[in-house]
Order: C-alpha cells, then sequence, then structure tokens
C-alpha cells in the first residue's frame, strides 16, 4: 500500500490551559493510505502527560520515516500483523493510531458501510459531549462558557482545575461557572495538579455542586495514594494521565478508580480502545472518551464507538481555527457520525497543510 503523510500546524480559536501549561497550537500528522484506488485517513497527534513522557511532533515525524518501508508489503486489512510490527519496532502510540485508523477507514470504504456498522455499534445510543474550559480568571472562564453555549446546546461541562496560584484560585473560576449555568453537569479535571490534602479539600467543596467525577486529581507519580483520596472523597474518582492502555486497568481498579479516559492517541489503536471499554465495563469501572488537538478526523473515530461510553470528552476539534477535516456533525450536543462508509470524514486541502514528500511510498 502507498502511504502519504501530510504535516500542518492547526490554531485554536481560544488557548487550553491545563495545571502544566497552556497551550495554543500543536503541529499533528495525518496518514492516507492507499490501496486498490481507496484511502484511508488517519491522525496521529503530539501529546504529552508531563514528566518524561513525551510524543511531540520531532519524535512522530522521525518514527514514521522509519516505519513506512516496513508497512509497504501490506494490505490495510492485515491490522493485527500491522500493529505487531509496530510494536516490534516501538513506535509511538500516537503513530500506531493513526495507521489503525487508516487502516479501518479503508476497510469501511471497501465494504461500503460506516465504521459503526462494521462493528456492530448503534450511534443512537450514545450521550452528549462536554465542552471544555480551561484555568483561567473567572472573567476569562465565563467569556469561554458564554461561547460554548453559542457552539452547543449541551449540558456537560469540563473545567480544567490545579490552578498553580492554589485552591483560592480553582474555586472562583469554578463558582463563576457555575453561577452562569446552574443546571449543566460539571466534570472537574486537575491534570495531576492537586496535592492529596488539596484533592481531599477539593472533592468535598465540589460535592455541594453538580459535579459527575474528579478527574487525575493526582500526579502519575502519586497513584499509590489513590486509595486514600477515593477513602475521603464523597466524589467519583477517574484516571487519565494514569491510563493508557488495557493493561492498566486491573492496577486502577485495585487503587479503587471508579472510572478511565480512554483516548486514542493514548491507546494505540481502536482495536484497543474497544478492548479498554470492554475491560472497564467487566471491572465495572464507568468509561470516558478524551482528546487532546485532535481534528474531526480523531474525535469522529471515536464518535464511532460512543455508544460504549458514559461521557465524551470530544470537543477538541470545535476549538480550532483550521480543521482540514468534515466528519462527526454536532447536533442538540451529541456529536454524530454520518452513514459515509469508513469514518465518514472529508479532508479540505484548502485548508493547508504541507505534504511530506519524503514520506510518500
Amino acid at each position: 500500500m502507498e502511504i502519504t503523510v501530510i504535516k500542518l500546524p492547526v490554531q485554536k480559536r481560544f488557548p487550553l490551559t491545563i495545571s502544566r501549561g497552556t497551550t495554543a497550537k500543536t503541529t499533528n500528522l495525518w496518514i492516507k493510505l492507499e490501496q486498490e484506488g481507496i484511502e484511508g485517513w488517519g491522525e496521529a497527534v503530539p501529546f504529552s502527560i508531563g514528566g518524561e513522557s513525551k510524543q511531540d511532533t520531532e519524535l512522530l515525524q522521525k518514527q514514521v520515516r522509519e516505519i513506512i518501508p516496513i508497512l509497504k508489503c501490506f494490505k490495510p486489512t492485515a491490522r493485527s500483523s500491522i500493529q505487531a510490527k509496530l510494536k516490534e519496532a516501538k513506535v509511538s502510540s500516537a503513530i500506531c493510531s493513526a495507521i489503525d485508523v487508516a487502516c479501518y477507514d479503508w476497510l469501511g470504504k471497501r465494504a461500503g458501510l460506516p465504521l459503526w456498522e462494521i462493528l456492530g455499534l448503534d450511534i443512537n445510543q450514545t450521550v452528549p459531549i462536554s465542552v471544555t474550559v480551561g484555568i483561567s480568571s473567572p472573567e476569562e472562564g465565563k467569556k469561554r462558557l458564554e461561547n460554548w453555549q453559542t457552539v452547543t446546546t449541551g449540558n456537560r461541562i469540563k473545567v480544567k482545575l490545579g490552578n498553580p496560584d492554589g485552591l483560592e484560585a480553582d474555586q472562583k473560576l469554578f463558582q463563576t461557572l457555575y453561577q452562569n449555568s446552574p443546571n449543566s453537569e460539571f466534570t472537574i479535571d486537575a491534570n495531576g495538579g492537586w496535592t492529596l490534602d488539596q484533592a481531599i479539600t477539593m472533592s468535598h467543596w465540589l460535592a455541594d455542586y453538580n459535579v459527575a467525577y474528579l478527574e487525575q486529581p493526582l500526579s502519575v507519580r502519586e497513584d499509590e495514594k489513590l486509595p486514600t483520596l477515593a477513602k475521603h472523597s464523597p466524589l467519583p474518582i477517574f484516571a487519565d494521565e494514569s491510563c493508557f492502555t488495557s493493561e492498566d486497568i486491573p492496577r486502577l481498579m485495585a487503587l479503587n478508580v471508579d472510572g478511565i479516559n480512554i483516548k486514542l492517541m493514548k491507546a494505540g489503536s481502536l482495536t484497543e480502545v474497544l478492548r479498554m471499554a470492554y475491560t472497564a465495563q467487566s471491572c465495572g469501572l464507568k468509561v470516558m472518551y478524551g482528546c487532546y488537538s485532535d481534528s474531526s478526523l480523531g474525535n469522529t473515530a471515536m464518535a464511532h464507538l460512543g455508544s460504549l461510553a458514559d461521557y465524551l470528552d470530544l470537543d477538541s476539534h470545535l476549538n480550532l481555527k483550521d480543521d482540514p477535516f468534515c466528519g462527526a456533525v454536532l447536533n442538540n450536543g451529541y456529536l454524530q457520525p454520518n452513514s459515509s462508509p469508513g469514518l465518514g470524514v472529508t479532508y479540505n486541502a484548502a485548508n493547508g497543510g504541507t505534504s511530506g514528500g519524503d514520506f510518500t511510498l
């Protein structure tokens, strides 16, 4: 099969600040597979969970150059063999994900069926997405919320907390958002920005509001403290940065976590996303899907599997100025894939992008 890589910086309409810093733009890679005149598309998005664990654009470009010759002899239907080769080559999860999604997209187009139908899923059995408000001043947070309310009629709001300025800053932001949308359901994501004592304090303070759960309240280096937090917190605890694949789920369950955040870039494939969702459900854990700076391509792929999730945080593409793809449509707060074959996404070259000639075989 022929493989082409397109590199494109994507800019956020509103920079997103979390406990570890602010992101205004990223440079994503889009991978196109071609076989029998059919194209399959996938996306690799750089991300970091803090510390040494970082998959940046430079690393992704280097790896994709190295693995293209390895994949040349495969057909897009050979997903298991392709993933085995990528694992052997120690390729990053973001690149593995892009290639796997492209294979699924190709398969759906070859079969003439949308991905959700191939997998036997029901896109009508899904939940509304949430929209994200980053760490900011109360005034900036209010403006961001008001902007989101012009985009979607949904009532699920994720608030990023863990402000380096302390709990008082977190509380002021949250109170402002709650006062301006008291009937919404809130979720809180600290991105590992709290200490154990801070997390316990905030869990009790937030319990008086419409908060569904606390996501990654502690650093990944403090997972051993999760049982203590779970014992004292009146709110459920979800893991994000501490959970990459299904192999992490039994460990997290033993640490009394109540749910996990599955992200395509961390999981490394749609196959692994499915495995994680089913494993979590069998362990009695809640499932949420998240994203980084994913375009409509990545979020549409996850939306096809939306019926397996309890919470969907798939809003990143709605905050991009220059999304090169068009796919799932936001309808009354629901992100709905269409019935076109494969992922049902189309690429708009007019939005820019630099074709990586060095990558083409």
